[in-house]
């Protein structure tokens, strides 16, 4: 039985493992089969420190592969239902059924149905962050299909940085199909062809499932304290599932900290036994 797993296998989740071993403890890490993440598809990553423009799927191999030198233990399996019991969680993942005295919540954040063209293309012009891409289409026609609350604000900074864009509501964006076939060439919408360079598809996350009971949720993400400790003791969480902004730092960060607080919490509940 390992001391915590870690679900998703994200820079939040590689974070909390490669934390968790320089602690002395013991990791087997949950990935979904078959899963490619918006992470793994960005063609150039600029903002995270010290790696200035590696690609997003070079990036998360070299966490791998770190963690596995580190002896972390991988699992291509969906995390399906967690059980608390006593002094341990079971986890249910695919046909097994998994046991460790701690739990970090890293599964990323859903992005509900998606549109035509869209996860063929992401990657390829289509993204989620303006944040994160915008710098990429300086100077060039966008559009920003706008189903979130803060879209237009979103649109608001790629104006700012140069890009020529326009913007569709959600009422319109749910009706748009996005074109091209190695790169996108534009969107088609009532019928119409409208070229594009870029397609940033801006919308709100959906609520994670109720994977164990008594989760609390803010929103759509997951609540925790500072620390990144969850409503059930002895789960925390980090990254995308726990809110915005969602940057690769903040995961990395994140991760950390959780692994930090699910070591502290083991230490303090084997002190416990002890005495």
């Amino acid at each position: 039985m390992p001391d915590v797993i870690v679900i998703g296998a994200g820079p939040a989740g590689l974070s909390a493992a490669l934390t968790l071993r320089s602690r002395g403890k013991s990791v087997l890490l949950l990935e979904s089969p078959g899963a490619v993440s918006a992470l793994a598809k960005a063609e150039k990553v600029d903002n995270y420190p010290g790696l200035p423009e590696i690609g997003g799927k070079a990036l998360l191999e070299a966490m791998r592969e770190q963690a596995l030198s580190l002896g972390v233990e991988f699992l291509s399996e969906k995390a399906l239902a967690v059980l608390p019991m006593g002094d341990r969680f079971y986890v249910s993942a695919g046909q097994e059924t998994l046991e460790a005295r701690s739990l970090i919540l890293a599964a990323g954040a859903a992005r509900g149905k998606t549109l035509p063209g869209e996860e063929a293309l992401l990657g390829m012009g289509v993204s989620y962050c303006a944040t994160c891409d915008g710098m990429l289409y300086r100077g060039k026609n966008v559009a920003v299909l706008g189903f979130s609350a803060d879209a237009e604000e979103e649109a608001e900074f790629l104006r700012s940085i140069g890009c020529n864009l326009r913007f569709f509501s959600a009422e319109e964006s749910k009706k748009a199909r996005i074109l091209g076939e190695n790169r996108v060439e534009g969107i088609e919408l009532y019928g119409e062809t409208l070229p594009f360079d870029g397609v940033f598809v801006l919308r709100d996350t959906v609520a994670p499932q109720a994977l164990l009971p008594g989760l609390e949720l803010q929103g759509v993400h997951i609540a925790v304290q500072a620390d990144m400790r969850t409503s059930v003791s002895g789960v925390f969480a980090a990254g995308d599932c726990v809110g915005t902004p969602y940057q690769i730092a903040k995961a990395v960060g994140e991760g950390n900290i959780a692994a930090l607080s699910a070591a502290k919490y083991l230490d303090q509940k084997a002190k416990e036994k002890i005495n």
